[in-house]
Protein backbone atom coordinates (compact mmCIF):
# COMPACT_ATOMS: atom_id res chain seq x y z
CA UNK A 1 0.00 0.00 0.00
CA UNK A 2 1.55 3.30 -1.33
CA UNK A 3 2.55 5.70 2.23
CA UNK A 4 1.11 8.87 0.99
CA UNK A 5 -3.32 8.42 0.47
CA UNK A 6 -4.49 8.87 -3.21
CA UNK A 7 -6.73 11.77 -3.59
CA UNK A 8 -9.96 11.13 -5.07
CA UNK A 9 -10.43 13.62 -7.81
CA UNK A 10 -13.72 15.31 -7.24
CA UNK A 11 -12.23 18.57 -8.85
CA UNK A 12 -12.21 16.66 -12.10
CA UNK A 13 -14.98 16.22 -14.11
CA UNK A 14 -14.10 13.17 -15.99
CA UNK A 15 -13.58 11.34 -12.79
CA UNK A 16 -17.16 12.67 -11.59
CA UNK A 17 -18.46 11.04 -14.90
CA UNK A 18 -17.16 7.32 -14.42
CA UNK A 19 -15.13 6.82 -11.25
CA UNK A 20 -14.61 3.83 -12.11
CA UNK A 21 -11.48 3.34 -14.05
CA UNK A 22 -9.50 4.85 -10.92
CA UNK A 23 -11.87 2.78 -8.79
CA UNK A 24 -10.75 -0.79 -10.32
CA UNK A 25 -7.16 0.36 -9.74
CA UNK A 26 -7.64 1.24 -5.95
CA UNK A 27 -9.06 -2.22 -5.82
CA UNK A 28 -6.24 -4.07 -7.88
CA UNK A 29 -3.61 -1.95 -5.69
CA UNK A 30 -4.52 -3.05 -2.65
CA UNK A 31 -8.32 -4.34 -0.17
CA UNK A 32 -8.03 -1.33 1.90
CA UNK A 33 -6.31 1.80 0.47
CA UNK A 34 -5.41 5.26 2.55
CA UNK A 35 -7.60 8.31 0.05
CA UNK A 36 -8.15 11.80 0.04
CA UNK A 37 -11.74 12.71 -0.02
CA UNK A 38 -13.96 16.05 -0.58
CA UNK A 39 -12.32 18.74 1.34
CA UNK A 40 -8.90 16.79 2.26
CA UNK A 41 -10.20 14.44 4.41
CA UNK A 42 -8.65 11.09 4.84
CA UNK A 43 -10.37 7.98 4.77
CA UNK A 44 -9.92 4.19 4.45
CA UNK A 45 -11.32 2.42 1.71
CA UNK A 46 -11.93 -0.64 1.87
CA UNK A 47 -12.46 -1.77 -1.66
CA UNK A 48 -12.89 -5.60 -2.37
CA UNK A 49 -16.19 -7.53 -1.74
CA UNK A 50 -15.25 -9.88 1.38
CA UNK A 51 -13.63 -7.23 3.38
CA UNK A 52 -16.57 -4.56 2.26
CA UNK A 53 -19.58 -7.38 3.49
CA UNK A 54 -17.05 -8.09 6.59
CA UNK A 55 -16.93 -4.87 7.77
CA UNK A 56 -20.65 -3.62 7.20
CA UNK A 57 -21.01 -6.02 10.76
CA UNK A 58 -17.85 -5.13 12.16
CA UNK A 59 -18.37 -4.08 16.17
CA UNK A 60 -15.38 -1.93 15.99
CA UNK A 61 -16.41 0.25 13.18
CA UNK A 62 -19.56 2.95 14.48
CA UNK A 63 -21.72 4.97 12.90
CA UNK A 64 -21.74 7.61 15.31
CA UNK A 65 -19.27 11.18 13.87
CA UNK A 66 -18.60 11.20 17.45
CA UNK A 67 -16.12 8.54 17.50
CA UNK A 68 -14.01 10.31 14.51
CA UNK A 69 -10.81 11.40 15.37
CA UNK A 70 -11.26 14.21 12.67
CA UNK A 71 -12.91 17.19 14.08
CA UNK A 72 -13.81 18.42 10.70
CA UNK A 73 -16.64 15.84 10.55
CA UNK A 74 -18.31 16.86 13.43
CA UNK A 75 -18.12 20.67 12.47
CA UNK A 76 -19.76 20.04 9.40
CA UNK A 77 -22.78 19.52 11.64
CA UNK A 78 -24.62 22.76 12.26
CA UNK A 79 -23.76 23.30 16.04
CA UNK A 80 -26.62 24.76 17.53
CA UNK A 81 -28.54 22.12 16.22
CA UNK A 82 -25.65 19.38 16.27
CA UNK A 83 -27.78 16.56 18.77
CA UNK A 84 -30.68 16.41 16.67
CA UNK A 85 -29.05 15.69 13.91
CA UNK A 86 -26.83 13.05 15.49
CA UNK A 87 -29.92 11.26 16.69
CA UNK A 88 -31.49 9.45 13.78
CA UNK A 89 -30.61 5.49 12.61
CA UNK A 90 -28.15 6.03 10.32
CA UNK A 91 -25.81 7.58 12.81
CA UNK A 92 -26.63 5.68 15.82
CA UNK A 93 -25.43 2.30 17.05
CA UNK A 94 -27.29 -0.38 19.25
CA UNK A 95 -29.03 -0.02 21.77
CA UNK A 96 -30.44 2.83 20.08
CA UNK A 97 -30.42 1.84 16.26
CA UNK A 98 -32.81 -1.37 17.76
CA UNK A 99 -35.07 0.61 19.16
CA UNK A 100 -35.47 3.66 16.34
CA UNK A 101 -35.35 1.16 13.86
CA UNK A 102 -38.53 -1.37 15.71
CA UNK A 103 -40.33 2.26 15.62
CA UNK A 104 -40.93 2.38 11.51
CA UNK A 105 -40.08 -1.35 10.25
CA UNK A 106 -43.71 -2.01 10.02
CA UNK A 107 -44.25 0.39 7.83
CA UNK A 108 -41.17 -0.64 5.20
CA UNK A 109 -42.35 -4.51 5.28
CA UNK A 110 -42.58 -6.30 1.79
CA UNK A 111 -46.66 -6.67 2.41
CA UNK A 112 -46.79 -2.76 3.12
CA UNK A 113 -44.19 -1.66 0.59
CA UNK A 114 -46.44 -4.60 -2.06
CA UNK A 115 -49.95 -2.83 -0.94
CA UNK A 116 -48.72 0.45 -2.50
CA UNK A 117 -48.19 -0.72 -5.96
CA UNK A 118 -51.54 1.07 -7.38
CA UNK A 119 -50.81 4.16 -6.19
CA UNK A 120 -47.00 4.46 -7.31
CA UNK A 121 -48.42 3.30 -10.60
CA UNK A 122 -50.85 6.05 -10.35
CA UNK A 123 -48.44 8.90 -9.66
CA UNK A 124 -46.12 7.32 -11.94
CA UNK A 125 -48.76 7.68 -14.92
CA UNK A 126 -49.54 11.14 -14.07
CA UNK A 127 -46.18 12.34 -14.07
CA UNK A 128 -45.94 11.12 -17.62
CA UNK A 129 -48.91 12.02 -18.72
CA UNK A 130 -47.65 15.89 -18.20
CA UNK A 131 -44.77 15.15 -20.63
CA UNK A 132 -45.81 12.09 -22.96
CA UNK A 133 -47.10 14.66 -25.63
CA UNK A 134 -44.16 17.18 -25.57
CA UNK A 135 -41.85 14.62 -27.08
CA UNK A 136 -39.25 15.65 -24.72
CA UNK A 137 -38.55 15.81 -20.58
CA UNK A 138 -35.73 16.44 -18.39
CA UNK A 139 -36.40 12.91 -16.40
CA UNK A 140 -35.09 14.00 -13.54
CA UNK A 141 -36.81 17.20 -12.79
CA UNK A 142 -40.23 16.44 -14.47
CA UNK A 143 -40.32 12.25 -13.08
CA UNK A 144 -37.25 10.54 -11.03
CA UNK A 145 -37.27 13.32 -8.79
CA UNK A 146 -41.44 13.81 -8.00
CA UNK A 147 -42.11 10.27 -8.26
CA UNK A 148 -40.49 9.13 -4.69
CA UNK A 149 -40.67 12.39 -2.65
CA UNK A 150 -44.42 12.40 -3.59
CA UNK A 151 -44.53 8.69 -2.26
CA UNK A 152 -42.68 9.26 0.73
CA UNK A 153 -44.83 12.48 1.65
CA UNK A 154 -47.68 10.51 1.20
CA UNK A 155 -46.29 7.77 3.72
CA UNK A 156 -45.94 10.23 6.23
CA UNK A 157 -48.75 12.26 5.67
CA UNK A 158 -46.59 15.63 4.71
CA UNK A 159 -48.06 17.70 2.28
CA UNK A 160 -46.87 17.71 -1.50
CA UNK A 161 -46.94 21.30 -2.23
CA UNK A 162 -43.81 21.21 0.62
CA UNK A 163 -41.45 18.90 -1.40
CA UNK A 164 -39.67 22.31 -3.05
CA UNK A 165 -38.41 23.70 0.02
CA UNK A 166 -37.56 20.46 2.05
CA UNK A 167 -35.60 19.50 -1.18
CA UNK A 168 -33.89 22.93 -1.27
CA UNK A 169 -33.14 22.24 2.53
CA UNK A 170 -31.38 18.66 1.71
CA UNK A 171 -29.59 19.80 -1.22
CA UNK A 172 -27.91 22.24 0.96
CA UNK A 173 -27.01 19.94 3.33
CA UNK A 174 -25.98 16.79 2.47
CA UNK A 175 -24.26 17.90 -1.10
CA UNK A 176 -20.76 17.13 -1.11
CA UNK A 177 -18.22 18.21 -3.79
CA UNK A 178 -14.60 18.79 -3.56
CA UNK A 179 -14.41 21.68 -0.65
CA UNK A 180 -15.94 20.93 2.31
CA UNK A 181 -19.60 22.82 3.09
CA UNK A 182 -19.71 26.01 4.39
CA UNK A 183 -21.11 25.26 8.21
CA UNK A 184 -23.27 28.42 7.90
CA UNK A 185 -25.04 27.40 4.91
CA UNK A 186 -25.88 23.98 6.28
CA UNK A 187 -26.66 25.59 9.75
CA UNK A 188 -29.44 28.11 8.10
CA UNK A 189 -30.81 24.85 5.64
CA UNK A 190 -30.95 23.08 9.17
CA UNK A 191 -32.92 25.74 10.64
CA UNK A 192 -35.55 26.09 8.11
CA UNK A 193 -35.60 22.23 8.24
CA UNK A 194 -36.29 21.85 11.73
CA UNK A 195 -38.58 24.44 11.87
CA UNK A 196 -40.65 22.95 9.29
CA UNK A 197 -40.26 19.21 10.93
CA UNK A 198 -41.72 21.07 14.29
CA UNK A 199 -44.35 22.31 12.80
CA UNK A 200 -45.35 19.56 11.07
CA UNK A 201 -45.37 17.59 14.06
CA UNK A 202 -46.99 20.29 16.27
CA UNK A 203 -50.06 19.56 13.21
CA UNK A 204 -50.10 15.81 13.55
CA UNK A 205 -50.65 16.18 17.41
CA UNK A 206 -53.98 18.48 17.07
CA UNK A 207 -54.78 15.77 14.20
CA UNK A 208 -52.65 12.57 14.23
CA UNK A 209 -54.16 10.82 11.05
CA UNK A 210 -53.74 7.32 9.78
CA UNK A 211 -49.71 7.63 8.76
CA UNK A 212 -46.34 7.34 9.89
CA UNK A 213 -45.47 10.43 11.46
CA UNK A 214 -48.79 10.22 13.43
CA UNK A 215 -47.88 7.07 15.25
CA UNK A 216 -44.18 8.65 15.31
CA UNK A 217 -45.67 11.32 17.60
CA UNK A 218 -47.72 8.97 19.69
CA UNK A 219 -44.96 6.79 20.23
CA UNK A 220 -43.40 10.36 21.71
CA UNK A 221 -45.83 12.09 23.74
CA UNK A 222 -48.05 8.49 24.87
CA UNK A 223 -45.23 5.99 24.89
CA UNK A 224 -42.19 7.85 26.12
CA UNK A 225 -39.90 5.67 23.08
CA UNK A 226 -38.95 8.95 21.73
CA UNK A 227 -36.85 11.92 22.72
CA UNK A 228 -38.10 15.23 21.10
CA UNK A 229 -34.74 15.69 19.12
CA UNK A 230 -35.16 11.82 18.19
CA UNK A 231 -38.44 12.62 16.94
CA UNK A 232 -37.34 15.56 14.90
CA UNK A 233 -34.60 13.87 13.55
CA UNK A 234 -36.43 10.54 12.07
CA UNK A 235 -38.78 12.61 10.63
CA UNK A 236 -35.71 14.30 9.11
CA UNK A 237 -34.25 10.85 7.94
CA UNK A 238 -37.26 9.78 6.99
CA UNK A 239 -38.26 12.44 4.15
CA UNK A 240 -34.57 12.78 3.04
CA UNK A 241 -33.25 9.07 2.70
CA UNK A 242 -36.90 8.62 1.68
CA UNK A 243 -36.58 9.93 -1.72
CA UNK A 244 -32.87 11.08 -2.47
CA UNK A 245 -31.49 7.45 -3.34
CA UNK A 246 -34.42 6.86 -5.28
CA UNK A 247 -34.50 9.74 -7.08
CA UNK A 248 -30.68 7.94 -8.42
CA UNK A 249 -31.78 4.62 -8.60
CA UNK A 250 -34.67 5.30 -11.48
CA UNK A 251 -32.40 8.46 -13.18
CA UNK A 252 -29.49 6.21 -13.34
CA UNK A 253 -31.73 3.31 -14.45
CA UNK A 254 -32.77 4.76 -17.30
CA UNK A 255 -29.42 6.37 -18.38
CA UNK A 256 -27.64 3.49 -17.87
CA UNK A 257 -30.69 1.59 -20.45
CA UNK A 258 -29.88 4.73 -23.26
CA UNK A 259 -25.95 3.81 -22.32
CA UNK A 260 -26.75 0.22 -23.57
CA UNK A 261 -28.47 0.22 -26.23
CA UNK A 262 -28.33 -3.70 -26.22
CA UNK A 263 -29.84 -4.05 -22.67
CA UNK A 264 -32.44 -1.43 -23.50
CA UNK A 265 -33.88 -3.69 -26.36
CA UNK A 266 -33.55 -6.55 -24.21
CA UNK A 267 -35.69 -5.09 -21.56
CA UNK A 268 -38.11 -4.31 -24.18
CA UNK A 269 -38.75 -7.02 -25.12
CA UNK A 270 -38.99 -9.05 -22.03
CA UNK A 271 -40.33 -6.57 -18.90
CA UNK A 272 -40.30 -9.56 -16.84
CA UNK A 273 -36.86 -8.75 -16.68
CA UNK A 274 -37.57 -6.13 -14.75
CA UNK A 275 -36.64 -6.59 -10.87
CA UNK A 276 -33.51 -8.52 -12.05
CA UNK A 277 -32.59 -5.43 -14.39
CA UNK A 278 -33.28 -2.90 -11.30
CA UNK A 279 -30.45 -5.38 -8.96
CA UNK A 280 -28.19 -4.86 -11.57
CA UNK A 281 -28.62 -0.95 -12.10
CA UNK A 282 -27.94 -1.14 -8.11
CA UNK A 283 -24.77 -2.65 -8.64
CA UNK A 284 -23.25 -1.61 -11.48
CA UNK A 285 -23.35 1.95 -11.21
CA UNK A 286 -25.73 2.21 -7.43
CA UNK A 287 -27.18 5.80 -5.73
CA UNK A 288 -24.55 5.60 -2.97
CA UNK A 289 -20.74 6.12 -3.91
CA UNK A 290 -18.43 5.28 -3.49
CA UNK A 291 -19.75 4.26 -0.16
CA UNK A 292 -20.70 3.93 3.48
CA UNK A 293 -18.73 5.47 6.27
CA UNK A 294 -17.95 4.27 9.35
CA UNK A 295 -15.75 5.21 12.62
CA UNK A 296 -13.26 3.38 13.96
CA UNK A 297 -13.74 2.57 17.74
CA UNK A 298 -10.17 1.05 18.24
CA UNK A 299 -7.07 0.27 15.94
CA UNK A 300 -8.26 -2.46 13.54
CA UNK A 301 -7.24 -4.97 10.88
CA UNK A 302 -8.74 -5.32 8.30
CA UNK A 303 -8.02 -6.76 5.58
CA UNK A 304 -4.09 -6.89 7.19
CA UNK A 305 -4.32 -3.54 7.20
CA UNK A 306 -3.97 -1.44 10.69
CA UNK A 307 -6.64 1.05 10.40
CA UNK A 308 -6.15 3.58 13.40
CA UNK A 309 -8.62 4.40 16.31
CA UNK A 310 -11.00 7.40 15.08
CA UNK A 311 -10.26 6.79 11.59
CA UNK A 312 -12.61 7.10 8.90
CA UNK A 313 -13.44 3.71 7.18
CA UNK A 314 -15.24 4.38 3.94
CA UNK A 315 -16.72 1.03 3.10
CA UNK A 316 -16.80 1.09 -0.79
CA UNK A 317 -19.63 -0.57 -1.92
CA UNK A 318 -19.40 1.01 -5.32
CA UNK A 319 -16.19 -0.72 -5.59
CA UNK A 320 -16.96 -3.73 -4.50
CA UNK A 321 -19.92 -4.16 -6.12
CA UNK A 322 -17.62 -4.65 -9.14
CA UNK A 323 -15.55 -7.29 -7.59
CA UNK A 324 -13.91 -9.71 -9.85
CA UNK A 325 -13.75 -12.26 -7.22
CA UNK A 326 -17.09 -11.65 -6.16
CA UNK A 327 -19.00 -10.93 -9.87
CA UNK A 328 -18.28 -12.44 -13.19
CA UNK A 329 -17.57 -9.97 -15.97
CA UNK A 330 -18.75 -7.54 -13.22
CA UNK A 331 -17.87 -4.10 -15.50
CA UNK A 332 -20.65 -5.51 -18.06
CA UNK A 333 -24.02 -4.45 -17.61
CA UNK A 334 -26.10 -7.40 -17.29
CA UNK A 335 -30.01 -7.00 -16.99
CA UNK A 336 -30.23 -11.39 -16.93
CA UNK A 337 -27.38 -11.69 -13.98
CA UNK A 338 -28.67 -14.12 -11.27
CA UNK A 339 -25.91 -14.17 -8.86
CA UNK A 340 -26.30 -10.34 -8.17
CA UNK A 341 -25.65 -10.12 -4.17
CA UNK A 342 -24.90 -6.67 -4.51
CA UNK A 343 -23.97 -4.37 -1.39
CA UNK A 344 -25.89 -1.36 -2.46
CA UNK A 345 -28.19 -1.36 0.61
CA UNK A 346 -25.71 -2.11 2.88
CA UNK A 347 -25.41 -5.56 4.97
CA UNK A 348 -25.89 -6.19 8.68
CA UNK A 349 -28.46 -4.10 11.35
CA UNK A 350 -27.60 -1.14 8.87
CA UNK A 351 -29.04 -2.53 6.23
CA UNK A 352 -31.38 0.12 4.58
CA UNK A 353 -34.83 -0.02 5.57
CA UNK A 354 -36.43 1.42 2.22
CA UNK A 355 -35.13 -1.23 -0.24
CA UNK A 356 -38.42 -2.94 -0.77
CA UNK A 357 -40.00 0.89 -1.39
CA UNK A 358 -37.02 1.82 -3.49
CA UNK A 359 -36.77 -1.33 -5.28
CA UNK A 360 -41.11 -1.06 -6.41
CA UNK A 361 -40.17 2.56 -7.23
CA UNK A 362 -37.84 1.90 -9.86
CA UNK A 363 -39.00 -1.25 -11.51
CA UNK A 364 -42.65 1.04 -11.81
CA UNK A 365 -40.69 3.99 -12.80
CA UNK A 366 -38.55 2.07 -15.30
CA UNK A 367 -40.93 0.01 -16.55
CA UNK A 368 -43.63 2.68 -17.18
CA UNK A 369 -41.49 5.02 -19.01
CA UNK A 370 -40.27 2.62 -21.39
CA UNK A 371 -43.88 1.22 -22.18
CA UNK A 372 -44.77 4.66 -22.25
CA UNK A 373 -41.69 6.56 -24.07
CA UNK A 374 -40.89 4.92 -27.41
CA UNK A 375 -37.78 5.61 -29.05
CA UNK A 376 -36.36 7.35 -26.15
CA UNK A 377 -33.04 8.55 -26.39
CA UNK A 378 -30.74 11.03 -24.61
CA UNK A 379 -31.09 14.48 -26.01
CA UNK A 380 -27.41 15.57 -25.52
CA UNK A 381 -23.83 13.65 -25.56
CA UNK A 382 -23.76 11.14 -23.08
CA UNK A 383 -20.20 12.48 -22.07
CA UNK A 384 -22.42 16.38 -21.45
CA UNK A 385 -24.68 14.72 -18.41
CA UNK A 386 -24.07 16.30 -15.22
CA UNK A 387 -23.39 13.85 -12.59
CA UNK A 388 -23.38 15.01 -8.83
CA UNK A 389 -19.80 15.29 -7.70
CA UNK A 390 -19.53 12.94 -4.51
CA UNK A 391 -21.51 10.45 -1.71
CA UNK A 392 -25.04 10.14 -3.69
CA UNK A 393 -24.34 9.32 -7.39
CA UNK A 394 -26.57 9.88 -10.26
CA UNK A 395 -27.55 11.89 -12.82
CA UNK A 396 -28.47 15.98 -11.81
CA UNK A 397 -30.37 16.13 -15.82
CA UNK A 398 -31.54 13.86 -17.77
CA UNK A 399 -32.83 15.80 -20.79
CA UNK A 400 -34.20 13.16 -23.11
CA UNK A 401 -36.14 12.80 -26.81
CA UNK A 402 -38.89 10.54 -27.71
CA UNK A 403 -42.08 9.83 -29.81
CA UNK A 404 -44.64 12.65 -28.95
CA UNK A 405 -48.17 10.76 -27.54
CA UNK A 406 -46.79 7.64 -26.33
Amino acid sequence: MSERPVLLPYTDPAFVADPFPLYAKLREDGPVRHVLIGGGLEAWLVTRYEDALAALSDHRLSSDVRDASDTRLLQQLPETERESMLSNMLRSDPPDHTRLRRLVSKAFTARRVAAMRPRIQDVTDRLLDAVVESGHADLIADFALPLPVTVISELLGVPVDDRHDFQRWTDRMITRGPELPDPAVVNEAWQHMRAYVTELIGAKRQDPGDDLLGALVTARDEEQRLTEDELIAMVFLLLVAGYITTVNLIGGGIAMLLAHPDQLDLLRSDPGLLPGAVEEFLRYDGPVNPGIARFAREDAEIAGVTVPRGATVLIASAIADRDPARFAAPERLDITRQDNAHLAFGHGIHYCLGAPLARLEGQIAIGTALRRLPGLALAVAPDELPWRPGGLRGPEALPVTFTPGG
